[in-house]
């Protein structure tokens, strides 16, 4: 028999990090010292804490059977005792936390247990591909919030037709931002709840980098700090950056009970937990974010980040330094989009960064740095840079 795909994969947006994976493919085939700072992928280990607190809680029989349900009674409590130490935002761990196998899963999952057919998402653009796929396999429209520098990389609530509002159940945000680092005030999260009160939609708060901040005064905001923000709105925390836990697949939700009741209900049909033990290293990891092994985290990222745009700058690119996230979005020198400027430094110096398209149309004009390379390695790079002619 012939194969035919599901026509659902026909609506996906094309990959168009092909060519650039290809290209590199190709330079390390060639023998070229290929730089990569494309995957968002922390390139230290987990801290010996967490790992140690894993190696013990392997070994307990008890943790060995299938992790059922919306994750264990200490993980759920220690995750809201986090955010309650952290933003002061109070949860019930029974009915408002939610363990998730990464925050992927979760917002992969979410449009399932949220969107009927035809209903709208508001997603942003540029942004982390998974708001639009998710989307579009639960029979949602994705309809686009352009995410502009000259906003701060905040989308215009304001330009958001009455229809497409009437029609929204669901909207993604993701602050700190992936791709553009973007960092967004407690009066945007307001803004956002009191849309969603308007027109009867909820609210995914993506906060997987709220603990990759590299000043005091920066320091991230919980949409759920907002009052009255649990009544429209789930957010959704990730160990992996913070704690480099990236392989491990721990996080949670937490905030509108019902809303999390109908994700489990698609979990609980569609995988079977989290392994116990590697939700005893995500206790760790939670109850440990103030130990000098994670704020060193934050500043060998901080190190690498004023290295790059440094370089970046020197070698004629226009960038701002990133107040969080491990992400430097440079704008593309003039004449050259996306995936001209990735392709040319790959081609030329052997370094790869992400073209800003494959985050969506807005993303154009910028290339996107991981700074998950050593600093040697991202001096090296700034070196190459320089001796490009654009």
């Amino acid at each position: 028999m012939s194969f035919t795909r599901a026509t659902r994969l026909d609506q996906l947006p094309p990959y168009l990090f092909i060519e650039i994976d290809k290209k590199k493919r190709e330079a390390i085939q060639a023998g070229k010292d290929v730089i990569d700072f494309g995957v968002g992928d922390p390139d230290r280990p987990t801290p010996k804490f967490i790992i140690d607190r894993m190696a013990e809680a392997i070994y307990d029989p008890e943790n060995h059977p299938y992790a059922l349900g919306s994750g264990m009674p200490s993980f759920r409590r220690t995750a809201a005792e986090f955010l309650d130490r952290r933003f002061g935002v109070k949860v019930d761990p029974d009915s408002e936390v939610l363990a998730l196998i990464g925050t992927k899963e979760g917002l992969g999952h979410l449009p399932l247990a949220v969107l009927n057919p035809g209903e709208v998402a508001l997603v942003p653009s540029p942004g982390y591909p998974v708001y639009e796929s998710s989307t579009i396999f639960a029979g949602g429209i994705p309809h686009v919030m352009p995410l502009t520098e000259s906003r701060g990389f905040l989308p215009d609530l304001d330009e958001i037709s009455i229809d497409v509002l009437d029609k929204t159940r669901l909207m993604f945000i993701n602050y700190p931002n992936n791709p553009t680092a973007a960092v967004a005030g407690l009066d945007f999260y307001e803004k956002c709840v009191a849309l969603a009160k308007k027109h009867d939609f909820i609210i995914c708060s993506d906060s997987a980098y709220t603990e990759l901040y590299f000043d005091e005064q920066d320091r991230p905001h919980s949409i759920l700090e907002v009052p009255g923000a649990k009544d429209v709105a789930i957010e959704m925390h990730s160990l992996s950056k913070t704690y480099n836990m990236t392989g491990w697949r721990v996080a949670f939700a937490a905030g509108h009970a019902d809303i999390l009741a109908a994700l489990g209900k698609i979990k609980g049909n569609m995988d079977s937990g989290i392994f116990n033990a590697i939700q005893h290293a995500g206790i760790a990891a939670l109850q440990g974010t103030d130990r000098p092994e994670i704020l060193g985290i934050r500043k060998l990222y901080r190190e690498r980040r004023d290295l790059l745009v440094s370089g970046l700058r020197e070698a004629g690119f226009q960038v701002e330094p990133p107040r969080a996230t491990f992400y430097v979005w440079s704008r593309c020198p003039q004449g050259y989009d996306s995936m001209a400027c990735a392709t040319k430094i790959l081609e030329e110096a052997a370094i790869v960064a992400i073209p800003g398209i494959g985050f969506g149309k807005p993303g154009d004009a910028y290339v996107r740095f991981a700074l998950t390379v050593e600093q040697e390695r991202i001096s090296e790079a700034t070196r190459r840079l320089a001796g490009l002619s654009w």
